[in-house]
């Protein structure tokens, strides 16, 4: 998709998926091993580029939200499953736009009717 134009910008997406990934660890941290706020951050701060505010907002909302960001994650990956599934269903007839509009147009819906709403769509073309 070319969205990357330098290698700052790839070094910036990569900095972002080890945000994603250091959520993962203190979500579940927090929730089974009994890591303390101040765990949380501090493994937080040690793993990524995040500022401290954002790193402690993070923190607040995992606490109260137990499993959202492997919720989160497990989302993206489901999305990017049925993206590739789609692909190799459409072959040429593929449009990216087209699939994240399908993706988009409901808002918030469980992952297993988005999942059957993707193969409707990219069997219907």
């Amino acid at each position: 998709m070319k969205l990357y134009s330098s290698d700052v910008d790839r070094l910036g997406m990569l900095s972002s998926q080890s945000l994603r990934a250091t959520r993962l660890v203190v979500d579940s941290a927090l929730h089974t091993m009994n890591w303390t706020r101040q765990q949380a951050i501090d493994y937080m701060l040690a793993h990524t580029a995040e500022p401290k505010d954002d790193v402690v907002s993070e923190i607040d909302r995992y606490i109260i939200y137990p499993g959202q960001a492997t919720a989160y994650m497990l989302g993206q990956l489901e999305i990017q499953k049925m993206r590739d599934e789609a692909k190799q269903t459409m072959g040429e007839r593929f449009d990216i736009k087209g699939f994240h509009d399908r993706v988009l147009e409901d808002g918030g819906v469980p992952i297993t009717f988005l999942r059957d709403k993707i193969r409707a769509w990219s069997t219907a073309r």
